[in-house]
């Protein structure tokens, strides 16, 4: 089969989704275009700070995406190209997709709160309470593993660790021309494009060489500077930035694929059991989870997104549409990997699934004369900078979660005027949080993220099926149509507890009984919140709602 007409249909089936189903979710969830959002409602300059869309979506997209739809595919092709592009496409389209549009939709409606304090709302403190403590460990996992990550990325490639750091200065610049200066987006956006670019370069001719320990020092620091920071000055900028050369990295794919023309050698299935990635349900669709659905996506959505919309209207195009180009992503993703024969991609494989993605797009950017050196040192920069921004990103929304769990689920300057017990206000407090959360997270980075990553993997879906769960019991409160979530919500808890039901058999194999009782914690949670949550649903106790 040819790779050019996997993508072609995939990538059309993606923007008729947008325009159809996404159109149609809109209108079934009331989207007002012209609504007033909790940026403006409750702005602080800090958390709450109205974003253009473009640079909104910059920051979502670049927030959501990071390294995952890059390593997940790569990764489960080991099942065969069919059962990888389908569940990216219709993941995406049908659970991805309208998960993430839900989870903002659900959080500006209740004043920017996160998914905890929806859950809150419309089912109980207790429900709320479950759930943060369970995101809150999520993205302490998710910290530490993506920490770890690019720490092994930055001594391994220093290029990356020069450019990544030159990025920040740049960052803060365009965020203060922008919000302070009221400079022109797009004149400001050439220039921070073309000084970007400088930096990639400054990057390869200055590579910075460190060793790990300091590496994963030197990140404890930001990311507890960055979660403190006002959005407008780092976040939203970085992200804005750095999307470019995300963007910039799909089209160059896409014109190789074009170009290069590769045919896919792969077979559609190869096993339904690997002896590495286990049995193809439930792993495939733990395995990818960004590219088709990833409840990280509902923590940024609610966290961080829904605090800094300009208008309602353009929820759809970065809650939905930000989801579908996180597919086409996957899917570029794919093909970098099945095109290659069993014996190439096993052989890349063992350099990491950014090795076969690098490989596999340098290899089609020679199409168009970019010779593959160049073209794998720009792609594997381009995925370490996005590695970066989910640690970003993780590190707030972990800031966040563990100040809820500690105040009323009220916006901050609401909970501020409320009257608290000192151990309280102290745990509250954004640094105490901040340091905290990270301090936990780069603590378990000093191990190996080969260790983390199941149990992310397995919580990371879970919170999906969480998240779908709390859109759905707030839309059944309003009276609104909420069976379109219902069927992935709960395909996806099927999908998750026998996921850990396999971890927890495979761990107590290993004598590892630290992360059986961690899966065993998360089962349990799951069937509490499903509990909680019943008789919401089915309507037979709606909660009264402000």
């Amino acid at each position: 089969m040819s790779g050019v007409m996997l993508m072609l249909v995939t990538f059309l089936l993606f923007v008729l989704a947008y325009i159809l189903y996404g159109g149609w979710l809109a209108k079934q969830w009331g989207l007002n275009p012209q609504g007033k959002t909790p940026a403006h409602e409750f702005y602080d300059g800090i958390d709450y700070s109205p974003a253009k869309a473009p640079v909104l979506l910059g920051h979502h997209f670049a927030s959501i995406a990071g390294a995952g739809p890059i390593n997940g595919p790569v990764l489960a092709a080991v099942f065969g190209w069919l059962p990888v592009t389908l569940w990216i496409v219709v993941g995406n389209i049908f659970m991805g997709a309208p998960h993430d549009f839900g989870s903002l939709m659900a959080s500006i409606r209740h004043k920017g709160l996160s998914i905890g304090g929806v859950i809150e709302v419309n089912v109980g403190k207790g429900a709320k309470r479950l759930f943060l403590l369970f995101s809150w460990l999520t993205l302490v996992l998710i910290i530490a593993a993506f920490a770890n990550i690019v720490a092994d990325t930055f001594v391994s490639t220093p290029q990356a660790a020069t450019s990544s750091l030159l990025f920040i200065p740049l960052a803060a610049a365009f965020g203060f021309a922008i919000y302070r200066r009221n400079a022109p987006l797009l004149i400001s956006t050439i220039v921070g494009v073309a000084i970007l670019a400088l930096c990639i370069w400054l990057g390869v001719v200055f590579p910075l060489a460190l060793s790990k320990t300091a590496w994963l020092i030197i990140l404890s620091i930001y990311i507890i500077v960055a979660s403190i920071l006002p959005v407008w000055l780092l976040l939203q900028p970085r992200d804005y930035l750095n999307s470019f050369l995300l963007y910039a990295m799909i089209v160059a794919g896409f014109l190789g694929v074009i170009l290069y023309h590769p045919t896919i050698s792969m077979p559609a299935v190869t096993t339904f059991k690997h002896p590495v990635q286990g049995y193809l349900f439930p792993m495939l669709f733990i395995t990818i989870a960004c590219g088709a659905i990833s409840g990280f996506h509902s923590l940024v959505a609610s966290g961080t997104t829904a605090k800094q919309l300009d208008k309602e209207g353009d929820a759809k195009i970065i809650g939905y549409g930000g989801m579908l180009i996180e597919g086409a992503l996957g899917i570029l993703a794919t093909l970098t990997a099945i095109y290659l024969t069993a014996d190439k991609y096993a052989e890349l494989l063992k350099g990491g699934p950014v090795n076969v993605f690098s490989t596999g797009l340098a290899t089609f950017m020679t199409s168009f004369g970019v010779d593959i050196t160049t073209g794998k040192t720009f792609t594997a920069l381009a995925v370490s900078a996005f590695a970066l921004t989910t640690l970003d990103t993780a590190g707030r929304l972990g800031r966040f979660a563990f100040q809820e769990f500690f105040q009323e689920a009220v916006p901050t300057e609401v909970a501020e005027k409320m009257p608290k017990s000192s151990t309280t206000s102290f745990l509250a407090n954004r640094y105490v949080a901040s340091i905290i959360t990270i301090g936990i997270s780069v603590y378990l980075a000093f191990t190996s993220w080969q260790v983390i990553w199941p149990m992310f993997g397995s919580a990371n879906q879970l919170l999906a099926a969480v998240a779908l769960l709390a859109v759905a019991t707030w839309l059944a409160n309003k009276g609104m149509n909420n069976k379109m979530l219902i069927a992935p919500m709960i395909f996806m808890f099927i999908v998750t507890l026998t996921a850990l039901g396999f971890l927890m058999q495979s761990n107590a194999a290993k004598g590892n009984y630290v992360l059986v009782f961690f899966a065993g914690l998360l089962f349990v949670l799951a069937i509490v919140l499903i509990v909680l949550s019943y008789n919401v649903l089915t309507g037979k106790n709606k909660k009264q709602q402000a």
